[in-house]
Order: C-alpha cells, then structure tokens, then sequence
C-alpha cells in the first residue's frame, strides 16, 4: 500500500493548525546526554495543547472539515490524548464531538475531555467495543469518524512535530529521530518529515515489550494485530493501521524495544534531570536508546517527548510518587 502523502500535505497542515497549537520547545540535559554517551534534543510535545502531539492531527483533520460535516459533529475513540485532541478541535471548530472511550481510562484524560465539551460515551476495554459503540454513534448522530491514526490527515498533523523540530535545529545535523509507536501515526508523520525536509535517514520506532505489534509486523512484512497487551504506556496499546504500517514499512530504519521497568526508570529520569513530566508511552525513546547505546554513541539524536498527561499521587507516607497514565 502506496502512502499518497507528499511534502505540500503536511506544509499545507502545518499553515491550517499553527496558529492554534505551541510551537514547542526544544530541550537538552548534558546529565542525560552524559549517562547516553550522545547528544539528545528532546522536541516537548508535552507542553503542546492538551498535553500531548495529539493535537496537531485532531486540528487538521477537524478544521479540513466542510461545514456540512462540522454540521454533524464528529466521533472518535480513544484513550485519553486523541480523545483530548478532537474534544478541543471541535470546540475550536464550532461542533460537538462524540468520544467513545473505554471504561477504564486514566480519570485524568476522560476529565480534560469533559473539560473541552466533549461528550465522553464509555464502552468496554476492548478494540471491538470501541469500534461497535463508534458505529452505534455514527448511526444516531451521523457524525463525522476521525481515527486516531489510520488516517492521512492525522499523520499530516502529527508530522509537523517533526518539521519544526527539522526547522529549529538547522544549524545542526540530526543523526536519527526518535518517537514511539503505538497505532503509528506519530512515526509514520515524523518518518515523512525527515525524508521531505531534512538528510536524516535513521528514524527509529519505540514500543513496549508488551505490546510490541509493530516490532513483530516491522520484522515480519505484514501487518500483525495486538494481541491483549500488557504495558505501563498505555498510549502504546493500539495496533497499527494499514496507512501508518505502509509508510514506516518504507521509511523507518527499525523497531526498538523496551520493557516496563527500564520506561519508567526513562520517565523518572526526565522528571528529576529535566524537572518535566512526561508519560510512560512518552519516556519509551529514551528508555531504547538507553538499552541501544551502540547504535547512538557519539550521535546526535532527537526524540519526540508525546506526551505529559499522566495522574500523580503521592503515597500515604509522602515519599513514594505514584502514577496512572
């Protein structure tokens, strides 16, 4: 399966959502890069609106809506970021948005969708739930679907994270970039900035071991479901789509993995170095390349840090920091 997407797509993305979204900073830490044995320039879409990259492919695909479409409101499923994302993109576009999440999503991401006036619809933590309560929506209200990430338009905005990290570090030239793969569009945008608008040929996808679908389908050459994953980052969870798996199958170098522990010990690491929050799927690019450190010495790297939504609470004694994601 041929990717259509072309360079003018993702420009043409970037002038439609910009003055809506940060341009966000790009951040170093010599301990970091100390402990690495490279050079890492985290590009921090956790500071980006609703926490997360998220929001660049919900606002271009909501506002490259007709009115008759934004008429009807739009739908989606998901988790917690992309959910956040559509919530605050129809709001912006003037138009309801419909979010199918699973019963069991972190409270954090169901409030910030109720917080944007998404109208959240809980279903069964399952991919089949989701896609049935989805359906069940689209016929009662005849509202718009935009997926998560098996969508052009969504890897258009999610690849102007790459662009502008591209853009702000011209002076230098990047060795490899680093983002994590969940359903891919994240990776599949970012792997499509890199080949039009930079000499960067090493981009490397991140996943949990327990939930590596994309390292098994990378290795393989076909597409191959999630099957009940078991990982911290839960924005990881998702199986790929037939339009992110098209472009990383062409573009990406190679799948990287990591378990649970080495991505939490990642996350805390950018909390206490970099005094940043992040997410577990965040902290997965940096937990890899801290297991890698021979495919990244001496390199210079950048690392799309995806998200910071995560729920902190303090433990009884107050001295254990705990989290959900």
């Amino acid at each position: 399966m041929q990717s259509s997407i072309a360079p003018a797509h993702i420009v043409e993305a970037h002038d439609r959502i910009r003055n809506y979204i940060h341009r966000t900073p790009i951040l170093t830490c010599q301990q970091i890069d100390d402990i690495a044995g490279c050079e890492i320039y985290f590009k921090c879409e956790n500071f980006q609106k609703v926490g997360a990259f998220k929001a660049r492919g919900g606002l271009n695909a909501v506002l490259s809506l007709s009115p008759q479409e934004l008429e009807k409101g739009v739908t989606t499923h998901s988790s917690g970021n992309h959910a956040q994302a559509i919530a605050l993109a129809a709001k912006i576009a003037g138009t309801h948005a419909y979010i199918v999440m699973p019963e069991n999503a972190p409270r954090v991401k169901v409030d910030a969708v109720r917080g944007y006036d998404g109208e959240v619809i809980f279903c069964k933590p399952t991919l089949e739930a989701r896609e049935t309560t989805v359906q069940e929506v689209i016929r009662e209200k005849n509202a718009t679907f935009i997926h998560p990430y098996n969508d052009e338009r969504i890897i258009c905005g999610q690849a102007t994270a790459a662009k502008e990290l591209i853009e702000d570090l011209s002076h230098l030239q990047l060795d490899s970039i680093l983002a994590p793969v969940g359903g891919g569009g994240l990776l599949s945008g970012t792997a499509l900035a890199a080949s039009f608008f930079s000499q960067i040929r090493e981009i490397y996808g991140c996943e949990p071991e327990g939930a590596d679908d994309a390292f098994q389908s990378f290795r393989a050459g076909v597409l191959i479901p999630q099957r009940n994953p078991q990982t911290v980052a839960d924005g990881l969870r998702t199986s790929l789509g037939e339009k992110t798996f098209a472009v990383i199958s062409d573009l990406v170098s190679d799948i990287l993995l990591a378990d649970d522990q080495e991505i939490v010990a990642a996350m805390e690491l950018i909390w206490q170095r970099m005094k940043i929050i992040i997410e577990p799927s965040c902290a997965t690019p940096l937990a890899a390349v801290l297991r890698n450190p021979h495919l990244f010495a001496g390199k210079k790297i950048g690392i799309i840090l995806s998200g910071g939504n995560v729920d902190i609470k303090f433990g009884l004694d107050g001295t254990r920091l705990t989290f959900s994601s």
